[in-house]
């Protein structure tokens, strides 16, 4: 089916699992845009009428199902001679492929997957539906951990006459009650069974019973006692043997009288006062453990040549042959004679029963069921008061739903009831106030995950940045509303400042300066002094000048609290350099003032001036110069007369190294 369209809108993707019954297709809802799995019948079973009409009634009940632990169903429908039903899908794994691939599991894991079954059941339960087929290959785990239960529709349907098909029941009649086995009413204790039986592959890592047929297996739940689980493995505490021992009981009476009480039981197991507790006994019930289900001829006949060929004659027959069967004392016609007699006479009391009954009890008409999801509960409570039902309100939180709008219905239409009968609105109470989470401190993924997990929608929430000096990069460090403030979800605008570490400031220039006025440059802006390393320059002769701030160059951007490491002149020259002053003379005209300026261009820098002087007569001035091998010296020097704009180069007097001695 894969690239086939369902109802026009699911996109069929590729096939994802199957069991006896349905095959299961990972699929796109492509009005919603969203992944789902949709199950399909198989061919044998979509054209069993009352199979269809079956799964199409528990699929509408279940989706009214609403529980973190069961497997949305989202729409059932048919497509020519395809029916389908569209569920959550989930990402992960059956429980029955974490066994095979784990073998038994841990006792902790074990019984916290076993309580989010029971939880589940238990919501189920309380709104009158039995799932009817628990079993690992129906329990998904979520990559998450989530433990999702799942075929709540198709357990419904399943009618007596599937157990024929072997292959397809051979998995689930290992999970089946002794009262499903024996064909009688199932119900919620059913349900807790199956459970039992989950619970106890989970912690031995294997079946209690076990055949070549399914009725083998039946026969088993019916007529064996229970392998105890601590002797398969000892290392199951008695207190986990004792809640296995109590869901399996044979007698349904002596079981958990339901799945929230065998939930309270699950979440106290493994309390340490409890794990040494004494073990469960229940009384023998002789007659009980020689019950023989409701089995068909043509199963019998297909039974009797298998390893419990016995189960497959009469009890007669059985009697017979350990006790010896003796000579009827009555002739034939005698008896034939009673049989038909007293069969009469049941027919005929049952007769007048029957019309005794009617008459107590004349029959209810039934009422249709409106459509009211949506409307004001007020007018809701009318349209199901008019249709001579009786509505029953319960009030649900919603982010999406305004207050006192129905969100949904139990029983839905088309559906119909006895007149007086109730149908349960659950009605929105609107947004409720939460307590804003604490975030601060997380990683900002943890923080956007417990955003999510309480409502908030992230396009609602502004993550900004900030520089600290303390908390660690990524991790949030304000928040706005504060933690524990009452907040709508879907309604408050949050604010979460996220941490980008230590604070950044540009690297000031503190070079041909002082080593005391450099550390007090660094300290303003937050920067500490690391190593001070002293070397001669051909730079200046003055001590402790701060020649080089390497690795972090002036205008560099550098993280607080960062040690920056000074070099500093030791106040001498390298040995390779020469000193030499040049003489420079400069005439006046007489009664015309100058403005003189020298520059030196040597080993210490470019084009430094050496001196401005105002002169009014000839003056020879001592300019001293430092020379380095590859750098020699370049003494430049400029006048300014009074009617001239500027200073004009007078002499220019070069100076190389080697010309030095």
């Amino acid at each position: 089916m894969e690239g086939q369209r369902l109802g026009g809108r699911y996109q069929i993707e590729s096939r994802v699992g199957g069991g006896g019954m349905a095959i299961v297709y990972k699929a796109k809802d492509l009005i919603l845009n969203r992944p789902v799995a949709v199950k399909v019948l198989r061919s044998q079973f979509g054209t069993d009428e009352d199979f269809v009409n079956r799964f199409r009634r528990e699929a509408q009940a279940v989706a009214s199902l609403s529980h973190p632990n069961v497997v949305g169903v989202y729409d059932v429908g048919q497509e020519g001679d395809t029916h389908y039903m569209v569920m959550e899908y989930i990402e992960g794994y059956t429980l029955k492929e974490v066994i095979i691939q784990r073998g038994a599991l841990p006792v902790e894991e074990a019984v916290r997957i076993a309580e989010q079954i029971c939880d589940a059941l238990d919501h189920a339960h309380q709104n009158q539906i039995i799932h009817r087929d628990i079993k690992p290959h129906n329990i998904m785990i979520g990559k998450n951990g989530r433990v999702k239960v799942t075929d709540f529709g198709i357990a419904r349907a399943v009618t007596s006459a599937t157990i024929t098909h072997t292959n397809a029941m051979l998995g689930s009649v290992h999970y089946f009650s002794p009262e499903q086995a024996r064909g009688g009413i199932t119900g919620e204790k059913s349900d807790i069974y199956s459970l039992g039986i989950v619970l106890y592959e989970m912690v031995t890592g294997e079946l209690p019973f076990s055949g070549d047929s399914p009725i083998s297996v039946a026969l088993k739940h019916l007529q064996e006692p229970l392998p105890e689980p601590r002797q398969v493995n000892p290392a199951i505490p008695q207190s986990v043997e004792n809640v296995i021992l109590k869901a399996l009981v044979k007698d349904p009476f002596l079981r958990y009288a339901s799945a929230s009480e065998m939930l309270e039981d699950l979440e106290t197991c493994l309390f340490p006062e409890r794990l040494n507790e004494e073990k469960l006994t229940f009384p023998v019930d002789e007659e009980m453990t020689r019950v023989v289900p409701i089995i068909t001829p043509d199963m019998l006949e297909g039974h009797t040549n298998g390893k419990t060929g016995g189960a497959g004659r009469s009890r007669y027959e059985q009697r017979t042959e350990e006790e010896g069967a003796k000579p009827a004392k009555k002739q034939w016609w005698v008896k034939a004679l009673l049989w038909v007699g007293g069969i009469g006479l049941f027919f005929v009391l049952a007769f007048f029963g029957f019309n005794l009954l009617l008459n107590l009890f004349p029959s209810v008409p039934e009422a249709r069921v409106p459509h009211v999801v949506g409307i004001d509960v007020s007018l809701a409570e009318k349209k199901i008061q008019e249709n001579k039902l009786v509505a029953r309100i319960v009030e649900e939180a919603d982010d999406t739903i305004e207050k006192g709008i129905v969100i949904r219905q139990d029983p839905a239409p088309p559906m119909g009831l006895k007149e007086n009968s109730v149908v349960t609105l659950y009605v929105s109470k609107g947004q409720q106030e939460i307590n804003m989470p604490n975030l601060v401190t997380l990683p900002r993924a943890t923080a956007e995950e417990a955003l999510k997990s309480n409502g908030f929608q992230l396009e609602n929430v502004n993550f900004v940045e900030e520089a600290d000096d303390k908390a660690e990069v990524g991790t949030v460090i304000k928040q706005s509303p504060a933690a524990n403030e009452k907040v709508f979800p879907t309604k408050t605008n949050v604010t979460v400042t996220i941490s980008k570490g230590k604070a950044f400031v540009k690297m000031p220039d503190v070079r041909n300066i002082s080593v005391e006025a450099a550390q007090v440059e660094l300290y303003k802006l937050g920067l500490g002094v690391g190593k001070i390393t002293k070397v001669p320059t051909y730079t200046t002769d003055k001590p402790g000048i701060v020649l080089s701030t390497h690795p972090y160059d002036p205008g560099m951007d550098v993280q607080k609290d960062v040690a920056v490491p000074l070099e500093v002149s030791n106040g001498q020259y390298p040995q390779d350099a020469k000193l030499a002053n040049v003489p420079v003379y400069v005439e006046v005209v007489p009664g015309e003032p100058l403005e003189v300026k020298i520059e030196v261009t040597d080993a210490r820098g470019e084009a430094k001036v050496f001196q401005t002087d105002t002169i009014t007569e000839n003056k020879e001035y001592d300019v001293p110069i430092v020379l380095a091998p590859q750098k020699d010296s370049v003494v430049k020097v400029f006048v300014k007369r009074s009617t001239d704009q500027g200073f004009n180069e007078y002499q220019t007097i070069p100076v190389s190294y080697n010309s030095l001695p």
